[in-house]
């Protein structure tokens, strides 16, 4: 599977706002976690291996 790498979300800059006022007030650890759960609920929606990897490769700019 080809990861979709354009544009591809409406109102993203909503999203983001969203993004960021669901880290106000945490702790560096405390994002750091709801990173890590958010990751980790979007992998299993997901749910293709192949896909997860290729993201990874992609993210450590490989």
């Amino acid at each position: 599977m080809k990861l979709i790498t354009d544009p591809n979300l409406p109102d993203h800059d909503g999203f983001f706002a969203e993004l960021l006022a669901a880290h106000r007030g945490l702790s560096d650890a405390e994002s750091q976690a709801l990173n890590a759960r958010l990751i980790l609920i979007l992998a299993n929606h997901v749910g293709d291996r192949e896909t997860l990897t290729e993201a990874l490769d992609l993210a450590r700019g490989r």
